[in-house]
């Protein structure tokens, strides 16, 4: 026998009857960007990106003869930072 029971359904409920959301829910929600989440749901927010150093770097210009930059390029990746190093060490710093 495979009678449907009438009790055991559960009534259809159309998402567009969904209670509209308040200001302090959509405070509180996790805001994503793809796969990355930039506010966690205990609305904390985020920022993109390394955090702050405490010395950060300052950006310059510098004029350095041709066979200085060629040596630290030679090498190899963080020529830029042992060129800081180098002139740390000659300040005595």
């Amino acid at each position: 026998m495979n009678e449907s029971n009438e009790k055991s359904k559960k009534p259809w409920v159309d998402p567009d009857d969904a209670p509209e959301w308040t200001d302090d829910q959509f405070e509180r929600a996790a805001i994503w960007h793809g796969s990355k989440l930039i506010r966690p749901a205990d609305g904390t927010l985020t920022k993109p990106g390394r955090p702050k150093l405490k010395n950060p770097k300052q950006q310059v210009t510098l004029r350095l003869d041709q066979a200085v930059v060629e040596r630290f390029r030679a090498t190899g990746a963080g020529w830029q930072t042992r060129i800081n190093d180098a002139l740390r060490k000659s300040l005595g710093l």
